[in-house]
C-alpha cells in the first residue's frame, strides 16, 4: 500500500482497448514496512495503481485533484466525486434512509427547486414530505399550507425526533431544589417558548445544523424538581441542502408555534436556492435524559455525539467497523477533530448509562442503523450508470454515520443525522491512536479500517486476475459446479483438461480438452502429451491449478512441463499418498523445533495379505485402515485386531478394485491401504494459503464425532471452538507438516486430531478443502479459497488478513441417503432445502447430484444455521433437523453437535 501526498506523484493513461478509461501509474510515493520504517520511493518506470482511494474535494484545491484522477479509472476506486456529491445532498440520503427500513431520522419537510432525477418521484417516505417547487418566486401560499401542515402532523407530535442534539447527562441541582440547566456567558437565547411556564432555548454560537444544543432552563419554582414532558414545545430548524453548502450551512431556529415565522424563513431562503437545492425544516427537540445513579457530579452537564464507521465487505454486505463517541460540555458544540473521541462504553456511562445490558442493547440499534444506512447507499449505487458513479468501478467502500440518541416510545432510538465519508475514520483513528503503545490489544481497540482494508485487498485482488488465463485440471462433481460462477464473476478465461466428453462444465470455459486423466500410474507421460496440446492450441497461460484429488499430481508434473508456478510434483506425490506422508514425517526430527515428527502417527502401507499380517505385529491396535489415495472417508475403517484387518482388506480389495467401482476417490491410483494408529481427541481441518513457504493465512474448523466404525463426517462448526493458544498450536502443526513434505506453494486442507499430547495429523489434501469448507470461509470471513488458489497458481501473493475476524459462527450436519433414504425424498427433498436456503434460514451445499444408497458412500450434503454465537447457531440447527426429520434415534443430531458445547 502507498500513501501519495500529492497528486504530481500520480499520472493518468489512456487504458489500451477501453476507450474512456485510464490506467492510473504511480511515480513517487511512501512505503510502509513492518517496524513501522518508511520511504519516499520513486519509482521508474511507475507502478501500476491495482486500487485507488483518495481525500475527494469539490471546491478548489488538491481534493478536486484528486476526484479528477479518481474519475473512470481501469482499477478500482473506493470512492468518487460523483458518489461524494450525493452523500452530501442532505435531502438525498435522508430520503434514502427514511425509506430504508431500521434507520430512523429526524421528521422533515423538504422544499425543492427542479430536483435532482434521484429524488423526482417515487414512493412517498414515512416523516419526510418532498414538495416540488416550479420557481422560486409565488410560492407563499403553498408554502404556507405545507408548513402549517408539517407542524401539525403527527409527525412532529411527542416522537422526539432529533437533529444536532445530544445525549444529556445529570442536570446540576440548584440552591432552591429545582432542576436547571443553565446558559454558559454568551449564550444567545430564542424567544420564550412559553411564558407561563418561563421555558427557554438557548444556542452556543457558531450556529450549526449538527452541533446545535438544546436545553430546557427550568425557572425557580417551576415544576417542582419533577420530570415532565414538553411535545408541545418541539422546535423545527431550518437550513439549507445541497452540496454547495457543504461546511457553511444556514441555520435558523423557531418554535413549533410561529407557523409564520417559519413560513418567512424558508420563503427567504428559497431565494438563495440554485437547481437541485433544498430547503429543510426539520424537526428539533430536547436531547434524551437519563437518570444518574447517586449524586450527579460537580461541573457542566455534558453532551454526547455517536459517530460509526461501517465499510463494504464480501458479497457486498455491511459490517460495523467501529463505534466512536464524542463527550463535551453542552454548552460548546461537538465537532469532529475538535473533542476527544471515547468508546460507547465510556461516553454512556458519563452521561447516566452504565449498565452493560443497557449499553450492549444501544451498541445492537448504532450497528442495525449503521449497516442499513450503508445497505441504502449501495443499493442506489446498483441502480447507477457508470457515469453517475464517476466511472464503472467506482464504488463506496465505507461511510460515515452520525447519530443522535433520542426516546421513542419508551426506548433509546439512535436517530441518524448526516453520512460522510472522511470524519468518522478520522475520529476512529484519534481513538486508535491512544492504544498506540506496545500491549495486547482486545477486540474494541482493533482498526476500524481494518475491514476497509480487507475490501481494498479482495478489490485489488479481482483487478489483478481479471483476464488470467487458467488450465484447470478436471472440473470435479456437483459440489464444484461455484467454480464457474466464481469464475465468471472474477474474469477468470478457464481452459479444461476432463475425462468425461460430456460434462457439463465444457460448455462453461473458454477452451475443452478431452483427455483421460484417470490412469494416475501414467502421469508423468500424460503430462508430457498435455504440454504439447497447450502449446498445439497455442493458449498462453497464466497459470494452471487443479482441486480435485484425482489430478493433483499430474497437475504438478504439467506445470513443471510448461514452467508455470506449482508445488513440486515429489511433493505432491508424498502428501497424496497416506503412508509415505506420515513416515515421511516421522523421520523430521528438526531444526526448526517443534518438529513434524511430533504430529505423525505410525502406520504401515498394505498391499497384500502378508503386509496385513506384518502390521498388525508393527501399529498398536485399535487401528485405522484406509485407501492410500482415497478421498471423501470411501472405505475408512475402524479395526481392533487381526481378524478385522484381514476381513476389511480382503472387502476392499474385492469391492473397489479400479476407477469404475467407484469414481473420484483415487482408485486410479490402484487399492493399496494402509494402518495407522488409532489416536483419541477432537478433529479438526486447518485450511491453509501457502505462498513461497510462508503461511499466509489459516482458518480452523471442529468437526463432530464420527460414526464408528466408519469415519464418515458427521457435523462441523467454523469457527473453532478452542482456546487461541490450542488453535495455534493446530495452525503450527499443519504448516510444519506441509513444509515437511515440501509444499510450499497453494492452498491445502489439512485433517489432525487434537490429543492431550498435541496435535496429530490424519493426512494433508494437497488441493482445496472439499464439501462446505471454501463456502463457509468466504461467507464467515470473506476470503476466497478459490481465488486465492488460482493467485498462486498465477504467482501472485495473495493479500490476505493475517487475523481475520469471523462475522459469526455456522454449524452444520451432513445428510446421509443410508440414513435419510425417505427424509431427503419429501420433509428434506433437494426443492425444500434449497428454499430454505434461498429464503437464508440455513446453507444448502449439495455434495451429489442423486440419491443413490452404497456401502461405501460419501455424503450427499450439508446443511447449515448460522448465530451469533456457537449456541445460537446449534439451537437453529438442532431445530431445523428436528423440523425436518434429519434427527432421530438413528442419527443422533444432538450427539454429533455436543461437541460444539
Amino acid at each position: 500500500m502507498l500513501l501519495c501526498l500529492s497528486p504530481a506523484w500520480l499520472t493518468k493513461v489512456p487504458a489500451p482497448g477501453q476507450p474512456g478509461e485510464a490506467v492510473l501509474l504511480v511515480s513517487k510515493a511512501v512505503s510502509f514496512y513492518p517496524g513501522g520504517l518508511t520511504f519516499l520511493d520513486d519509482f521508474v518506470p511507475p507502478r501500476r495503481a491495482t486500487y485507488f482511494l483518495a481525500g475527494l474535494g469539490l471546491g478548489p484545491g488538491r481534493g478536486r485533484e484528486a476526484a479528477e484522477l479518481a474519475r473512470d479509472l481501469t482499477c478500482p476506486t473506493g470512492a468518487s466525486a460523483e458518489l461524494a456529491r450525493l452523500l452530501e445532498d442532505r435531502l438525498l440520503t435522508r430520503r434514502l434512509l427514511a425509506q430504508q427500513g431500521g434507520v430512523a431520522v429526524p421528521a422533515t419537510l423538504a422544499f425543492t427547486y427542479k430536483p435532482p432525477a434521484l429524488l423526482r418521484g417515487g414512493e412517498a417516505s414515512p416523516g419526510l414530505r418532498l414538495v416540488e417547487l416550479s420557481g422560486k418566486e409565488g410560492q407563499e401560499t403553498l408554502v404556507k399550507e405545507e408548513v402549517g401542515a408539517f407542524l401539525h402532523s403527527g409527525a412532529l407530535g411527542d416522537a422526539l425526533q432529533v437533529t444536532g442534539s445530544r445525549l444529556r447527562g445529570p442536570c446540576r441541582c440548584r440552591q432552591d431544589g429545582t432542576q436547571g440547566c443553565l446558559p454558559s456567558p454568551g449564550a444567545q437565547w430564542s424567544p420564550t417558548l412559553s411564558p407561563t411556564a418561563g421555558i427557554s432555548l438557548w444556542q452556543s454560537p457558531p450556529f450549526s445544523p449538527l452541533f446545535t444544543h438544546w436545553i430546557l432552563w427550568y425557572p425557580t419554582g417551576s415544576w417542582g424538581g419533577k420530570e415532565a414532558s414538553f411535545p408541545s414545545l418541539l422546535q423545527v430548524a431550518i437550513k439549507l441542502s445541497g452540496w454547495r453548502w457543504r461546511g457553511r450551512q444556514v441555520l435558523r431556529v423557531h418554535p413549533r408555534g410561529e407557523l409564520g415565522a417559519v413560513a418567512d424563513t424558508v420563503l427567504a431562503l428559497l431565494e438563495k436556492l440554485e437547481e437541485e437545492e433544498s430547503v429543510l425544516v426539520e424537526a428539533v427537540c430536547p436531547p434524551a435524559r437519563l437518570p444518574f445513579p447517586g449524586s450527579p457530579p460537580p461541573g457542566p452537564e455534558l453532551a454526547v455525539r455517536i459517530c460509526t464507521v461501517v465499510c463494504r465487505t464480501q458479497g457486498d454486505r455491511p459490517l460495523l467497523s467501529k463505534v466512536v463517541c464524542s463527550v463535551g460540555r453542552e454548552d460548546r458544540p461537538l465537532r469532529h477533530q475538535s473533542s476527544l473521541p471515547q468508546t460507547l462504553e465510556v461516553a454512556l456511562a458519563r452521561c447516566g448509562l452504565g449498565e452493560p445490558g443497557q449499553v450492549a442493547v444501544v451498541r445492537q440499534r448504532v450497528k442495525a442503523g449503521a449497516e442499513a444506512a450503508l445497505a441504502a447507499v449501495l443499493a442506489l449505487e446498483a441502480g447507477l450508470s457508470a457515469e453517475q458513479r464517476g466511472g464503472r468501478r467506482a464504488r463506496t467502500d465505507f461511510l460515515g454515520v452520525d447519530f443522535a440518541l433520542t426516546v421513542q416510545g419508551r426506548a433509546l432510538t439512535p436517530v441518524a443525522l448526516e453520512l460522510n465519508s472522511g470524519p468518522c475514520l478520522e475520529a476512529c483513528g484519534a481513538l486508535e491512536g491512544l492504544w498506540a503503545a506496545q500491549r495486547p490489544r482486545s477486540a474494541a481497540e482493533e482498526a476500524a479500517a481494518a475491514p476497509l482494508v480487507e475490501t481494498m485487498l479482495r478489490r485489488s485482488a479481482h483487478h489483478l486476475m481479471e483476464g488470467k488465463q487458467l488450465l484447470l485440471i478436471g472440473a470435479g462433481g456437483v459440489s464444484k459446479k461455484f467454480v464457474w460462477e466464481a469464475a465468471r464473476h472474477y474474469g477468470l478465461k478457464l481452459h479444461l483438461v476432463e475425462s468425461d466428453p460430456n460434462h457439463f462444465a465444457s460448455q462453461l470455459v473458454q477452451t475443452f480438452i478431452h483427455f483421460d486423466v484417470t490412469e494416475h500410474r501414467r502421469d508423468e507421460e500424460n503430462a508430457r502429451s498435455l504440454a504439447e496440446l497447450v502449446r498445439a492450441r497455442g493458449l498462453q497461460l497464466d497459470g494452471c491449478f487443479s482441486y480435485w484429488d484425482d489430478c493433483l499430481v499430474l497437475t504438478a508434473l504439467l506445470c513443471q512441463e510448461l514452467g508455470l508456478p506449482c508445488s513440486p510434483p515429489a511433493a505432491m506425490r508424498l502428501a497424496k499418498q497416506k503412508s509415505c506422508t506420515q513416515l515421511h514425517l516421522l523421520r523430521c526430527h528438526g531444526p526448526p523445533w517443534p518438529a513434524p515428527s511430533l504430529h505423525a502417527v505410525p502406520c504401515c502401507p498394505l498391499e497384500s495379505e502378508a503386509d496385513v499380517e506384518k502390521a498388525v505385529h508393527q501399529v498398536p491396535l485399535p487401528g485405522v485402515m484406509k485407501l492410500e489415495f482415497g478421498a471423501g472417508a470411501v472405505g475408512v475403517r475402524l479395526v481392533e485386531d487381526a481378524p478385522q484387518c484381514h476381513e476389511h482388506f480382503s472387502r476392499i480389495a474385492r469391492d473397489l478394485q479400479g476407477e469404475a467401482d467407484h469414481p473420484g476417490i483415487g482408485l486410479g491410483w490402484g487399492n493399496a491401504m494402509l494402518l495407522m494408529e488409532f489416536v483419541e481427541g477432537t478433529e479438526h481441518d486447518v485450511d491453509l494459503v501457502l505462498f513461497g513457504g510462508r503461511l499466509l493465512a489459516a482458518f480452523v474448523s471442529d468437526n463432530g464425532p464420527t460414526r464408528l466404525p466408519g469415519f464418515t463426517e458427521t457435523a462441523a462448526c467454523m469457527p473453532t471452538g478452542l482456546a487461541p493458544e490450542q488453535e495455534a498450536q493446530l495452525v503450527q502443526a499443519a504448516f510444519r507438516c506441509c513444509l515437511g513434505c515440501g509444499l510450499l506453494d497453494g492452498v491445502f486442507n489439512v485433517e489432525l486430531k487434537l490429543t492431550g499430547a498435541g496435535p496429530k495429523l490424519i493426512e494433508i489434501n494437497p488441493r482445496m478443502g472439499g464439501f462446505y469448507l471454501r463456502d463457509w470461509i468466504l461467507e464467515l470471513y470473506g476470503v476466497d479459497l478459490l481465488l486465492a488458489a488460482a493467485m498462486v497458481a498465477c504467482g501472485l501473493r495473495p493479500a490476505l488478513p493475517t487475523h481475520p475476524r469471523a462475522r459469526g459462527h455456522l454449524v452444520g450436519v451432513m445428510c446421509l441417503v443410508s440414513q435419510h433414504p425417505q427424509v431427503l425424498s419429501s420433509t428434506a427433498s433437494r426443492e425444500t432445502l434449497q428454499a430454505l436456503h434461498d429464503q437464508g434460514l440455513l446453507r444448502l451445499n449439495l455434495l451429489e447430484e442423486i440419491l443413490v444408497p452404497g456401502e461405501y458412500e460419501e455424503p450427499y450434503c450439508s446443511v447449515a444455521c448460522a448465530g451469533e454465537s456457537p449456541a445460537e447457531a446449534r439451537l437453529r440447527l438442532l431445530g431445523l433437523c428436528q423440523g425436518l426429520g434429519i434427527d432421530g434415534p438413528h442419527y443422533p443430531v444432538a450427539h454429533f453437535l455436543s461437541h460444539f458445547k
